[in-house]
């Protein structure tokens, strides 16, 4: 696949999660339900408002999509794709349902395991996260639609962007943290002194790292690849990494069983 065609293809997410985000914004804004599915986990009229969003878009590129609110795909299936879309299209239900905001549309661009191209979107905020090796990563604040790539780039901000005043920052989950974590949050305040923690929801944690904000964002608690596919294109194109907590291998997609490991994403 040339360097156009996954240009035009970050495009496409692009507008997909953007249009999968104003779905989002009309549910948020009235009275909803909420439904539990077999694991227990949240599902809202929200989930599958995005998910047909993004499914408009992302199916006439012929690309299989691997979704959290698309059917379960067998294996035997998928195990010979080369590329394939991996969305999450809402991150951070829970948050939503809190109605704090911090929730977002993930839309991420596989390639043998590897993600290519990453995109996520907060609705709330109108604020673009995007990520590729052509174009490396950006993050756009209060976007209100675009015409070209270029145009695109010419309004973000290059991530990262690192101040060098700042302490040394680590973010953990609001909804799921762990005694592991909070380990994890000492041997670093041993290792650099007095550091800052931050709290954020969804894969906005893994935005921060990207961005400059955070430093380092240890996940010791379950995730799924969706959860996180489009966060790790985003952090590697800006420099950062994101590794299995003990080979220090970076994570893969697609894989039989689609559970992360825990992991590490830092600078």
């Amino acid at each position: 696949m040339d360097q156009t065609k996954i240009k035009d293809l970050l495009t496409t997410a692009i507008h997909a999660s953007i249009d999968a985000g104003a779905e989002i914004i009309k549910i948020y804004n009235t009275g909803f339900d909420v439904t539990y599915k077999a694991d227990e986990s949240p599902l809202t009229a929200a989930d599958t408002a995005s998910n047909d969003a993004i499914t408009s878009y992302l199916k006439p590129t012929g690309i299989p999509i691997l979704s959290e609110e698309g059917k379960s795909i067998a294996y035997e299936e998928r195990k010979d794709w080369e590329y394939m879309w991996i969305v999450d299209p809402l991150d951070g239900t829970k948050e939503f349902i809190k109605r704090n905001g911090e929730f977002t549309v993930n839309i991420a661009l596989v390639k043998n395991g590897t993600p290519i191209l990453g995109v996520i979107y907060i609705p709330v905020e109108k604020t673009l996260y995007f990520g590729s090796e052509q174009t490396g990563s950006y993050k756009i604040s209060a976007l209100n639609g675009f015409t070209s790539m270029e145009e695109l780039t010419e309004m973000g901000i290059p991530l990262p962007e690192i101040d060098p005043e700042k302490p040394y920052t680590a973010v953990g989950s609001k909804s799921h943290m762990t005694p592991e974590t909070e380990a994890f949050f000492d041997e670093l305040k041993q290792a650099h002194g007095e550091i800052e923690i931050l709290s954020r929801g969804s894969s906005l944690k893994i935005c921060m790292v990207a961005d400059g904000t955070a430093d380092i964002y240890p996940r010791f608690a379950p995730t799924m690849e969706w959860d996180v596919a489009a966060g790790h294109a985003i952090a590697l194109f800006s420099g950062a990494e994101m590794v299995h907590h003990n080979t220090g291998l970076p994570l893969t997609y697609n894989k039989a069983d689609l559970l992360n490991p825990w992991f590490i994403v830092r600078r």
